[in-house]
């Protein structure tokens, strides 16, 4: 079961990104960002309500909520911003390693570091510098040559570092609120920080051609969520080191979808994260 949420979730997450890289170029990160929020925000406010208010609802689950959702806001501007200029094969991996950075915040915070996960750490990071600095294969990105693949990166980077910290949060609340609480956090943020203010300026409307991209978009995201929860009761590791598959599988479909190539190095660079990430994911769970 594990394994066959974790791919369902991965399948998921990879046509959210793949549906991103697309609509970014002609709308912009902000509007894609803003309309994904709202589609995931009518989605699952029905769940929340027939959940109800949780009890342990107190001030500091709020403050978490608080982090978690904004953290997930930015981190998606940020992830957009890159697919918008870079690659999805560079930018996809890069943001998968985001469990890698929040297990890194968890260890900051005094948590035991085993030799493995500090090996996995150690490989997820020299494959983010490798598919950075390595030399571009030359197309399929917004920006020519190197400049919009190592641009694309760092955003890809600062939005794995953000929502490492939500996934920190969101980890501290699996224990204490219902799924559909932790999932609206976001949705809920992100339309009172961007869709709203967006809708008062007359800027949130999107060419014709990208709304079927951000339904896809916002709806992909909402049904992994769900569908990694169900794997993750039988198997948090298993479940999290198939999930984030969801990075080569993007890739995959870009370079069939839109010609997207990779040189040989930024691959290497991309496989070192595929197997630090799914490292670090196991040996947290052993």
């Amino acid at each position: 079961m594990s394994v066959a949420f974790g791919l369902l979730t991965a399948l998921l997450w990879s046509v959210s990104t793949v549906a991103s890289s697309r609509s970014v170029r002609s709308a912009g990160q902000t509007a894609v960002v803003a309309w994904v929020m709202l589609v995931g925000l009518l989605e699952t406010a029905p769940l929340v309500i027939v959940v109800g208010v949780p009890a342990s609802l107190d001030a500091r689950a709020t403050g978490w909520l608080v982090v978690a959702g904004v953290g997930n806001v930015v981190g998606l501007l940020l992830t957009y911003a890159g697919l918008r200029v870079g690659k999805v094969g560079i930018v996809a991996p890069i943001v998968a390693a985001e469990g890698a950075v929040a297990a890194a915040i968890s260890v900051a915070r005094g948590e035991h570091l085993s030799l493995l996960v500090g090996l996995a750490l150690t490989l997820v990071a020299v494959g983010v510098v490798v598919s950075a600095v390595a030399p571009d294969a030359g197309n399929g990105s917004a920006t020519s040559g190197g400049a919009g693949t190592l641009r694309g990166a760092l955003l890809a980077t600062a939005a794995a570092t953000v929502f490492g910290f939500s996934l920190f949060a969101s980890g501290h609340l699996s224990t204490t609120l219902p799924a559909p609480w932790i999932l609206i956090a976001p949705r809920l943020a992100g339309t009172l920080l961007l869709t709203l203010p967006l809708a008062a300026r007359r800027r949130l409307a999107v060419p014709r051609p990208v709304a079927p991209l951000v339904a896809i978009s916002g709806t992909a995201e909402v049904l992994g969520f769900f569908a990694y929860t169900l794997g993750a009761r039988h198997g948090v590791a298993v479940t999290s080191v198939v999930a984030s598959q969801f990075a080569p599988l993007a890739a995959l479909a870009a370079f069939v979808l839109f010609g997207e190539r990779l040189s040989r190095l930024q691959v290497a660079g991309v496989l070192l994260l595929v197997v630090g990430v799914s490292a670090t994911s196991l040996a947290a769970g052993a």
